[in-house]
């Protein structure tokens, strides 16, 4: 029987290719060999925000990058958590389970909290890891791919399963992080994380020529102003693009670099030819999905009927093991 591995990504609508290098990449592979569950965490989105008015489209559109970069629904089915209403109730089961001190000692939700400027943290919001360790759990989940800053909420659900498992009976395994090899790609304004609200990431969906002019204004190494400048290729963020995206140029690159001559324009130009051309499979499977909103939810509908099945089995053998019958 295959292990289950347990991904998810709060809905954010189109996806950069920070996300598809950090985790969608890793889960494409991770299907051979697992039994995958994909979570739109749109739960998650109330810890940081109250605004649900696009949260529906925005849910497709992540939806439809998944399936366009290889995520394949028949096996790994792909669901909406709000649809699913064990997460819920397994959620407060847990919240029983961890002290409040605990969860404030989180340095994942610390980091959130100073990157969002959040004055006061609410009860949802530091309890985040125990409603992730629901989502995890409830598809006993064995493994789990994540960066390493969200280690420490693995962490908290092996502390959870284990305080069920020892309270009332053994239900849970203890999940484990499954590592991804490019856990971020830097922005484009040199900022260490891409992202969409800092207006500095490439969409997976980009063509292009928007993906040049993206390019253009990138961050480089300051030292390099023309170009035959040699350059520092371990400081500038579009070698680290070369790095992930020209592998059999990436030696060529770093040589010209360091010795002046190949300059950022033609750097930057080379760069933005290989991204685009490495996503060109994707977008074109995406324009395709896109014109057709009813198959996406249909995909969704098919997924929260696989995915309900096995929660409300998960959540019977919780309530015998608890004694609710």
């Amino acid at each position: 029987m295959k292990k289950i591995v347990l991904s998810g990504m709060r809905p954010t609508g189109k996806l950069h290719i920070g996300h598809y290098v950090g985790a969608l990449e890793n889960w494409i592979y991770l299907q051979n060999d697992y039994q995958n569950y994909h979570l739109i965490a749109d739960y998650h989105v109330l810890t940081t925000s109250l605004d649900t008015s696009n949260i529906e489209n925005e849910s497709i559109e992540m939806a439809i990058d998944w399936i366009a970069s290889g995520i394949n629904p028949e096996k790994s089915p792909i669901f909406r958590q709000s649809q699913i209403k064990e997460h819920a109730e397994l959620h407060l089961i847990f919240s029983m389970l961890i002290t409040t001190a605990r969860l404030e000692r989180n340095p994942t939700v610390k980091e959130q909290v100073r990157e969002l400027k959040i004055e006061n943290i609410t009860y949802g919001h530091l309890g985040y890891p125990v409603l992730q360790a629901a989502d995890i759990l409830l598809y006993k989940g064995n493994y789990v791919p994540v960066g390493e800053d969200q280690v420490p909420h693995i962490e908290i659900t092996r502390e959870i399963a284990r305080k069920f498992n020892q309270t009332w009976g053994e239900v849970f395994p203890e999940p484990e992080p499954l590592l991804t090899q490019f856990a971020r790609l830097p922005g484009l304004d040199g900022n260490a994380k891409m992202s969409k609200s800092l207006n500095n990431a490439i969409l997976i969906s980009d063509e292009p020529d928007t993906i040049k002019q993206k390019l253009r204004k990138a961050v480089t190494d300051p030292q390099k102003i023309r170009k035959n400048d040699p350059g520092r290729p371990e400081i500038c963020l579009v070698f680290t693009y070369h790095k992930k995206f020209n592998t059999e140029e990436v030696y060529e690159i770093e040589a010209g670099c360091r010795s002046g001559s190949l300059g950022c324009v033609e750097c930057k130009l080379k760069c933005s030819d290989r991204i685009a051309n490495f996503f060109e499979p994707v977008r074109l499977k995406r324009k395709d999905l896109e014109s057709k909103p009813g198959q996406i939810k249909e995909i969704l509908i098919d997924g929260e009927t696989k995915a309900r099945k096995v929660a409300q089995a998960t959540m019977n053998e919780v309530h015998q093991k608890m004694k609710f019958g």
